[in-house]
């Protein structure tokens, strides 16, 4: 019977690995969390779980959120570049682990906290559902939500265009919105920009003609904006206070490819500053 069930947790080990390791930036710690798991699930076993990966997901999780937490003020390294020990993943594993992540997300991943940290791994990079995700962060998933939506926000601020390309591109994308000037529009957008919210319920709008006619004559209230220090547009309120938020990523060839719109009581969240438009 337990060899049984250790044929199924080693099924499940790779991707638990791979959990583990988005969230600590350690291959030795990510194999500890992982044979802690299956510490925990042998002392538990195989009945009463229903779904045996999504037991062990959300065990590795809390593990290493305790992980996280328990880090004190000697910080640990992103990557461990030392030799391994007989229990720690060969270098050409580290190596695999490393290429599937990237460095750079480790190192902005380090940045955020363990709380935000999970929510973001798991949903983002796993499909984790939010509210899978609750109940190991101890918050309700609308928290969960907000949770991965402010790391998210800080990856992809550290992969943005500088601060002068992208008000070129935010100030013309206004000006064409405002005049209802679609075919400039579809010239800003990625063929397949999609528009998108934080709002639980909120439909999205995908493809550049559909954005481009969604914002055409609209945008009248808006203003350009640095979000969370990053160039976005501010949609303001009868006394001149931001009331919708709407952040954007452009792609590679410099058009507009993501657009996420926040509104509600998340745009408190934002450290927002309206900025004064060209003379034209």
């Amino acid at each position: 019977m337990r060899d049984g069930l250790a044929s199924e947790f080693e099924l499940s080990r790779p991707r638990l690995r791979a959990v583990a390791y988005r969230m600590l930036g350690s291959a030795a710690e990510a194999e500890d969390a992982v044979q802690e798991a299956w510490l925990r699930l042998d002392r538990a076993g195989r009945a009463g779980i229903g779904n045996l990966e999504a037991w062990l997901t959300t065990v590795v999780g809390r593990v290493c959120l305790d992980m996280l937490r328990s880090r004190t003020s000697r910080r640990e390294a992103s990557l461990d570049v030392v030799a391994p020990a007989a229990s720690e993943p060969g270098p050409e594993q580290q190596a695999e682990l490393a290429d599937s992540v990237g460095l750079a997300l480790i190192v902005v991943l380090e940045t955020l906290s363990p709380t935000e940290r999970l929510a973001f791994v798991l949903h983002d990079l796993f499909g984790v559902s939010f509210d899978e995700i609750a109940p190991i962060v101890g918050r309700s998933p609308d928290a969960a939500r907000q949770l991965a939506s402010r790391a998210r926000r800080r990856v992809r601020g550290s992969s943005q265009p500088s601060v002068g390309a992208s008000r070129e591109l935010v100030d013309a994308f206004l000006r064409a919105a405002r005049g209802g000037e679609v075919e400039t529009l579809l010239t800003l957008l990625d063929p397949d920009v999609r528009l998108r919210s934080e709002t639980p319920g909120a439909a999205g709008v995908e493809g550049a003609p559909e954005v481009a006619r969604f914002f055409a004559g609209r945008a009248q209230a808006a203003r350009p904006a640095l979000i969370d220090g990053a160039l976005g547009v501010a949609v303001l309120d009868a006394e001149g206070q931001p009331w919708i938020l709407m952040l954007i990523t452009p792609g590679a060839d410099g058009r507009i490819a993501e657009m996420e719109a926040i509104l509600g009581p998340e745009v408190a969240d934002f450290d927002v500053s309206v900025l004064s438009e060209p003379a034209l």
